[in-house]
């Protein structure tokens, strides 16, 4: 008896949750405009993944058909013969034209296109849109979470610091939480990997890293539908930080490795035939460390929320009280795993980049021995 109330109970919950995820008839085989129902998953999941111009907080479908959505619109802010900047409600989540002075815009897929007054979209012969897009300088979901992280952390470290000012060196309240992780970072990850000399002006970098992918991550976790660190440009642009910091500090040892790797181990006309091979493997390295990062963080989040709506998905195949109830338990499963994997994501990121920051800080005591060697 208890099995079974629990059973209906999960039931229950994942069809509430799904009629709130899904914009689709659980009742149905196939889905509105002849699309199958798994189409329709794909498709959505396709758009949960993708920035928006709207900060949607869920969607429903009433009897009649209709798409009811809860949220609210974001300024779009377009660069097309002039500045252009209206709110995103005029696309009602793409179903309608935006008219701007006079031109048309269509949210197509998540991008903004010129168009005409039917909002006709041209292709290529790969089924491209082909129509001009002008710059987009929106401020989209992503970016309001990015801002929202922004603040946040400002709040925190801000009371923090404040904490430590009035207690002597002990923080009090949400600070008891955070200061073991901030000296986990300076002790445990700074320190042996950039060295006890330069570690200190590479902690602020490292700090801030660590805390805005960590709480990025957990807001992806949340109903809210936010995929920031699974957008491959945010990733591009935090390994481009770690890469121009990791360059831009490095030491002349760090460079004469670059350059000269075998250092003075054997006769320069010795060196010509391996340096041909292995210069341009440094210089490789250079760029493939920022790539790892970049890849890493963007394919796990990216995975994460993909197997995470499938699951749920499934509820909507199965239609079962065995199949649905065992996809919400492995959902629910997943997201403890994702909890976790969020934060192994941003501990893997800061302790790279400080791997990194230690190979640019390395210097050889070649030089000061010699010296010592001479004088003596």
């Amino acid at each position: 008896m208890q099995k079974n109330t629990l059973t209906r109970f999960l039931l229950v919950v994942a069809l509430f949750l799904g009629q709130f995820t899904f914009a689709s008839d659980t009742e149905k085989e196939s889905g509105e405009h002849g699309k199958d129902l798994k189409t329709e998953i794909k498709e959505y999941i396709s758009h949960h993944l993708q920035d928006a111009h709207d900060f949607s907080l869920f969607s429903y479908t009433k009897e009649n058909g209709e798409h009811t959505y809860v949220g609210f619109p974001l300024p779009v802010i377009l660069w097309d013969n002039g500045l252009k900047v209206f709110s995103s409600s005029k696309f009602h989540h793409g179903e309608t034209l935006a008219e701007v002075d006079g031109n048309y815009y269509k949210l197509y897929h998540s991008k903004i296109y010129k168009t005409d007054a039917e909002g006709t979209i041209h292709y290529d012969e790969e089924h491209h849109a082909t129509n001009v897009k002008p710059l987009d300088f929106s401020i989209t979901k992503n970016v309001v979470m990015i801002i929202v992280t922004g603040l946040l952390m400002l709040w925190l470290f801000t009371s923090l610091a404040r904490s430590y000012t009035k207690n002597n060196g002990v923080p009090t309240g949400v600070g008891r939480f955070f200061e073991p992780i901030v000296l986990y970072i300076r002790d445990d990850i700074a320190r042996p990997n950039i060295g006890e000399k330069r570690y200190k002006k590479y902690m602020p970098f490292l700090l801030t890293i660590f805390f805005f992918i960590w709480f990025l991550n957990m807001f992806g976790l949340t109903p809210l539908g936010i995929n920031v660190t699974g957008n491959i440009a945010i990733t591009v642009s935090l390994a481009i930080m770690t890469f121009l910091i990791t360059n831009f500090t490095g030491t002349k040892d760090y460079w004469m490795h670059q350059f000269n790797p075998l250092g003075d181990t054997m006769p320069w006309y010795a060196k010509i035939p391996l340096y041909v091979i292995l210069i341009p493997i440094e210089i490789l390295g250079l760029f493939i460390k920022p790539f790892s990062l970049l890849i890493r963080l963007y394919a796990n989040m990216q995975a994460g929320h993909i197997v995470l709506m499938s699951l749920i998905g499934l509820m909507f195949i199965f239609k079962s009280w065995l199949g649905s109830p065992l996809s919400f338990g492995l959902a629910f499963a997943i997201s403890l795993i994702e909890v976790l994997v969020a934060l192994l994501q941003a501990y893997i990121f800061t302790m790279l980049s400080a791997l990194y920051f230690g190979f640019a800080s390395e210097e050889h005591e070649h030089d000061h021995e010699h010296e010592a060697e001479v004088a003596h």
